[in-house]
């Protein structure tokens, strides 16, 4: 347990909140009374939605520039195209616009 928990703060300072959070997984099923561990997965779980939600980003951005490169041979650009995210399924549907 204490390795779990050095290598989970140790990977919380690197900002590897998921990680961190299976390591405090790790110790709740070896002491789940272990209430410390508790608020500590509670206090990461935003943070690591929010990096998680901030790479999406930047995957997005990157996805459009590269499509951007691509579609510009037609004379075209990402900006014609249109997604839509369901949000019962969390899929997006895409859709040419002029």
């Amino acid at each position: 347990m204490k390795a779990l928990l050095r290598r989970g703060e140790a990977r919380e300072k690197l900002e590897q909140y998921e990680e961190a959070i299976a390591d405090m997984n790790k110790i709740l099923e070896l002491d789940p009374s272990n209430d410390q561990t508790r608020r500590t997965i509670i206090r990461l779980k935003p943070l690591a939605d929010e990096k998680r939600e901030k790479m999406k980003e930047e995957m997005i951005g990157k996805l459009k520039e590269m499509g951007n490169s691509i579609l510009g041979r037609f004379g075209m650009s990402t900006d014609n195209f249109k997604a839509v995210k369901d949000p019962n399924t969390g899929s997006y549907s895409i859709s040419f616009q002029r």
